[in-house]
């Protein structure tokens, strides 16, 4: 009786478990809820993810399990795919030379940070190439325990890009007056009963085949790309209630926070500088790029920020959705940055970090 129980490939949460995702998410969305209530951009997904990042730095044992993880990525990605229009798919020509100068963007901010960490921090340099590559954190720390890299001051960093990001552009661009300072009523038309069904079936195919390729992000861009598909070919009008859009940026926000349950506050101090001081330099290069893409083509100044944030693909598509921000335009070149910092980060580590024998020494 034993062995068939051990064998089998699902077991129910313990108590404890059950009890932690309560509570990251009654503390998740009190916060969104205060934000929103206090009309901030991006109310419900920045005011989740400080309460939970606050709650979880004081020790809280926070965390969300897979499936419900799996469960938000999906939502947000049919709510993404359910604002395509011809007017989106209108501006892919301009994505060639965006993606390129985003290419190019990635890596100077990657050389810079990373230089900081070096020069200001004494950092070596595998870890200081490490911390300054903007996303792709799970590929980087699987990088950073075989080059024998300082992990936690990397998960610091890395972390802490998300959060201020995430936090602080919505502020900045309802400031600068290019996004609305405060949601818009909710005016988005439900789809069909029918329709809800399909787009759900349409976005898990998507996703599951997605996920058989090793596609990154596979659960969110696979439903984007079902969502898309439909609304896109006219099959489908309307998306899902305003209120399934709320749970899922609420728990997008508390999946970022939850990354400071397992940190301790000693780490967290020894290296926020860092963090702060890298953050900046990635932020001053992405803006001189920012700058140069918003002169020379006709892309909307608020897209073109958000996709050249050196910040998480979920995060960034989040905020896109929130603030009706092209979706389309950022996925595609957040996409395009893990694709470069997937393929580049190994290389440059072997060319420019501590030599195999040094690890191993």
């Amino acid at each position: 009786m034993k062995q068939i129980t051990a064998s089998l490939p699902f077991e129910w949460p313990s108590r404890a478990k059950i009890l932690s995702m309560v509570e990251t998410l009654a503390i998740g969305t009190a916060g969104g809820l205060v934000f929103l209530l206090a009309g901030l951009p991006g109310g419900l997904i920045s005011g989740s993810m400080i309460a939970v990042g606050i709650a979880a730095i004081a020790g809280r044992p926070l965390t969300l399990p897979p499936i419900l993880t799996q469960t938000v990525l999906v939502l947000l990605g049919i709510s993404l795919g359910s604002v395509v229009s011809r007017h989106l798919i209108q501006q892919l020509s301009a994505y060639p030379l965006t993606i390129g100068l985003l290419a190019l963007a990635t890596f100077c901010s990657t050389f810079g940070s990373s230089y900081y960490l070096q020069r200001i921090h004494g950092w070596d340099r595998t870890s200081a190439f490490l911390a300054g590559s903007p996303g792709a954190l799970s590929q980087i720390t699987i990088l950073a325990v075989e080059r024998g890299a300082d992990l936690p001051g990397i998960a610091v960093v890395q972390t802490m890009r998300v959060i201020v990001l995430t936090a602080a552009l919505p502020m900045v661009l309802a400031l600068a007056g290019v996004a609305p300072s405060a949601a818009p009523s909710p005016t988005t038309t439900i789809a069909s009963p029918l329709g809800l069904l399909a787009l759900v079936a349409a976005s898990l195919v998507a996703a599951l085949l997605l996920r058989l390729v090793k596609f990154p992000a596979s659960w969110m861009f696979g439903a984007m790309i079902g969502s898309s598909v439909l609304h896109g070919a006219g099959l489908i009008e309307g998306g899902l209630p305003d209120w399934v859009r709320g749970v899922a940026l609420v728990g997008i926000g508390a999946l970022i926070g939850s990354r400071f349950a397992r940190m301790r506050i000693k780490t967290l101090a020894g290296h926020i500088h860092a963090a702060l001081g890298s953050f900046t330099v990635a932020i001053a290069v992405s803006a001189i790029f920012v700058g140069v893409v918003a002169l020379t083509t006709q892309v909307k100044f608020s897209d073109v920020v958000v996709a050249f944030a050196p910040g998480a693909m979920d995060a960034m598509l989040a905020l896109a959705l929130t603030l009706h921000i092209d979706p389309i335009f950022v996925g595609a070149h957040h996409l395009s940055r893990f694709v470069f910092v997937t393929i580049a980060t190994p290389g440059i580590v072997h060319l420019f970090g501590r030599t195999q024998d040094d690890v191993d020494d």
